[in-house]
Order: C-alpha cells, then structure tokens, then sequence
C-alpha cells in the first residue's frame, strides 16, 4: 500500500493553478526523484503535498486518510521534510539541531527528553556523523550540515522523508555522499522523495521519477520516463541520454 497518494492533483497559490492532473504514488522502499525547470512549482508541490498549502483540486491521502483531516502533529509523524542546506541564522549544536526533529511529539511547550536526545543520537550515529554532536552547526561543511539535516528528519521518525534539492550547491564528494545516503534510507524502508535539477541523480538512485513540466505531469520507471524525447521537450533543447561503458547514464546536448 502506498505511504501517500496524490490523484488528480492541482497546485497553486490562492485561486491561481500552476500545475495540475498530478497523479503520484509514494511506496516504502522507494526513492522517487521530482524533476523540472525553474519556477515550474516543484516546491510547491512538495509542500501541498505535507499539507502546507491548501490543493486546488484532486485529492491528497496519507496512510490512507484525507490530508486535510489530519492535524499538522498528525501528518509529522508521516513526512519528514528536509530542506536545502542553507547555513542558519541562529547557532546551534549539531545535536541540538537534529533534537529539532522531535517537536512533534514534545507538544506545545514541551522541552526534548532523554528519549529524545537518544533518539537524535541514534540518527546521527546511522548517518556517520556522531563525532559532529556538539559541533556548532553553522561551523561545518555544507555536505555534513546536509546529513545533519537528514539526521533531523531520521529523529522524527517518520515514514516519508521528502528532500528539496538536498544536493544543491555541494561539490562533488558531498553529492555522491548525500546520493548514497538517499538509497540507505529507501533501503530500511523508508519512502524518500526529491528534487534535483540532475537528471544523472535520478538514474543513480530513483526506483521512479516525475516530470514537472508547464503542461503535464509523467511520472513511471526511471528509464521509461527520462528518454531523449522527454528531456528535450522538458527543458526546450535537443538531449540525449548516453550509457558509459561502466553502466551510468549521462545526459548531455545530442550531436549537431
């Protein structure tokens, strides 16, 4: 059974619709990337997606349940959501930023638990960052404030983990590090979805992916969705996929 459902889905802000007839599964197990150019309303599908913002249209259930039925402690028990990481405002230790994650089980003026800290230790600790704890969080590198941020959503403990372009701005050893942790975490079970301007991150770590274009919405197996036809069409230039004698897909401009 799948962890959340979207059928028939329009997104939008107000009475302004942005994109519709979204139809999107999200299974345990699986990692599904979210594609699309700038401004076509990835994040905006995300967050009508955790109840956010209202939908449109359609219909949005969770574990089986109407979204908008559910409370907002409700629903972070489900999603999990992890943005990109951006250095904070304000100074934290790495354990007391991942501790974050435990608010919806603290109540209103709740302060966190053994169980909690424990909890946010355990998440650390999975990711291979426990040495991190009493780092300052604005004092690491963007790949490990990225896994600190994953760690976040891991103490939450939820069953859908939802990742806005978690592998922006990091250099290449701090991608395939993030990459790598998405797939461990589909692994043990967890529904993960994201968005990446990377057609390249979806065919090394996606079981499905979806197209968010200004005029439809594709969604189905890695391969049978990210063809030449598709890429060209979504991002308005000629683009072939090429397979490498070692297996990977690499997107680039096809040959004049």
């Amino acid at each position: 059974m799948s962890l959340l459902e979207a059928h028939d889905l329009t997104i939008g802000y107000g009475h302004t619709a942005i994109a519709g007839g979204i139809n999107l599964a999200l299974e345990p197990g699986t990692v599904t990337c979210l594609l699309g150019p700038n401004g076509i309303g990835k994040t905006t599908l995300f967050k009508t997606l955790m109840g956010l913002i209202p939908r449109l249209g359609g219909t949005v259930r969770l574990d089986g349940a109407e979204l908008e039925q559910l409370s907002r402690q409700r629903i972070a028990h489900h999603i999990a959501y992890v943005p990109q990481a951006h250095p904070a405002g304000f100074t934290y230790t790495v354990l007391d930023l991942v501790v974050m994650g435990r608010t919806a089980y603290l109540g209103t003026f709740g302060a966190p638990k053994e169980a909690d800290y424990d909890a946010a230790t355990a998440a650390l600790d999975r990711l291979g960052i426990g040495a991190l704890a009493e780092r300052d969080s604005t004092r690491i590198s963007g790949g490990q404030r990225q896994l600190a941020l994953i760690a976040r959503a891991l103490a939450q403990q939820s069953r859908i983990v939802v990742m806005d372009e978690p592998t922006a701005s990091l250099d290449l050893a701090n991608r395939i590090l993030v990459l790598d942790t998405v797939r461990s975490l589909a692994a043990s079970g967890l529904a993960v979805v994201l968005s990446t301007h990377e057609p390249e991150h979806a065919f090394l770590v996606a079981d499905r992916v979806a197209i968010l274009g200004r005029d439809r919405f594709v969604t189905g197996p890695v391969t049978d969705v990210l063809t030449p036809a598709q890429l060209s069409s979504l991002y308005g230039l000629p683009l072939e996929v090429e397979t490498t004698p070692s297996g990977r897909h690499v997107v680039g401009p096809a040959a004049m």
